[in-house]
């Protein structure tokens, strides 16, 4: 995993824009409607192509595919898994529910941001390593042919937790056992991503999320044991994996929503921190999560660990000032210690479910290159 040895590198946490012609397809099939999977295949191998370009001219230095195969950072999940059946509705946010008239606005916006999810009704397990391999491949040659594109590429893939969390067990007895199935089937695409050449970043919200949904009534403890039952599953699912492959992203939900029922990082970081990972991803530049990263004076990364802060918001259509951006690579890099091991990202992905996001295209472009604007001017003075 790059460090920023000359500058500060800039990544981003995954999702980006779709094409509105694939993410028609993408909320029909959702819908239940016939779509051609064919057309669905070609739509997102151009969209790839489209995507890594835009990246590449923004000044992303370690980017990705923009997911642009998944209609989902998770959900893609229900063409690769075995035992998922039905549908439920995931619970309401605590945040959302203390506000009446924020939920009724929420409520009429389509504010409630994931569609119905799936149950699990029978064993689970990874259909066809073909699918991960297949989106790899298709990755891969669009970056054989822009062999500068990026200086590093990585690859997403969801952790055992926020699938446990969003796609209800109906079939195994303990949340133990659904965790280790789970973490078998995603072990899979774990090791196609490294084995490809590739970071992988484990896309984990559940670590922080679950605790104002699932865990909203329980004592934090509670919700803490759940964070070191999920890392426990993801360690065991990286076993063949070295750990500097490897990142973790954690939020608090891609939403624009009081956050106020948001547990502190400080709660969380110490089982987070044994994550067997090189690296994490973490949202800094919203209005309730900016100040956080200040607790890494208390729990320090090891020598060999990077931090991705997020320094750009991915739910408003503000543009960041490059100074701004500076400013806060800057204080993050100060508590750090170690402007090398710093790098420039956004706090989630632009596009989490496809046709979700809140951010007009051309202002994400617009976005992500005021974050490599900011990120040469805070180079310039950490590594004067």
């Amino acid at each position: 995993m790059q460090k920023s040895q000359e500058k500060i590198l800039t990544t981003h946490t995954g999702s980006l824009p779709r094409p509105d012609p694939l993410t028609e397809l993408y909320v029909k099939r959702d819908q239940g409607e016939p779509v051609n999977a064919a057309v669905i295949e070609s739509l997102g191998r151009d969209a790839v192509r489209e995507s890594v370009d835009n990246q590449s001219r923004a000044g992303i230095d370690i980017g990705n595919n923009g997911e642009q195969p998944r209609d989902s950072f998770f959900l893609y999940l229900r063409q690769r898994l075995t035992g998922l059946g039905g549908r439920w509705q995931r619970p309401s946010r605590a945040d959302v529910e203390r506000y009446p008239e924020f939920k009724k606005r929420w409520t009429q916006s389509g504010g409630t941001g994931m569609r119905s999810t799936p149950t699990a009704i029978g064993e689970v397990t990874y259909t066809d390593p073909g699918a991960i391999e297949a989106e790899i491949r298709d990755f891969r040659q669009v970056l054989d042919v822009n062999p500068g594109a990026f200086r590093e590429a990585f690859m997403s893939s969801p952790s055992p937790g926020i699938v446990a969390s969003a796609i209800r067990n109906e079939y195994y007895d303990t949340l133990a056992e659904y965790l280790a199935a789970l973490s078998r089937a995603l072990k899979i695409e774990y090791e196609a991503i490294v084995n490809a050449g590739l970071i992988l970043q484990i896309d984990a919200p559940d670590l922080a999320l679950e605790r104002h949904m699932t865990y909203k009534d329980e004592p934090v403890g509670k919700f803490v044991e759940f964070v070191e039952m999920v890392v426990a599953a993801i360690n065991d699912a990286l076993e063949n994996v070295p750990r500097d492959r490897v990142r973790l992203h954690v939020c608090w939900g891609n939403s624009e929503s009081p956050h106020d029922c948001d547990v502190p990082l400080a709660d969380i970081l110490p089982a987070l921190m044994a994550a067997k990972v090189g690296g994490f991803v973490l949202p800094f530049a919203n209005p309730r999560h900016a100040h956080e990263f200040k607790n890494f004076a208390k729990y320090p990364l090891a020598d060999d660990q990077i931090l991705v802060a997020g320094v750009i918001d991915t739910l408003t259509n503000f543009v960041e000032h490059p100074e701004v951006v500076a400013d806060r690579l800057e204080r993050v890099a100060a508590i750090v210690g170690d402007p090398t091991r710093v790098l420039a990202g956004t706090d989630c992905g632009f596009d989490t479910s496809a046709g979700r996001g809140r951010v007009a295209p051309d202002v994400v472009w617009a976005k992500i290159k005021a974050m490599r604007e900011g990120a040469d001017i805070a180079s310039e003075r950490l590594f004067a």
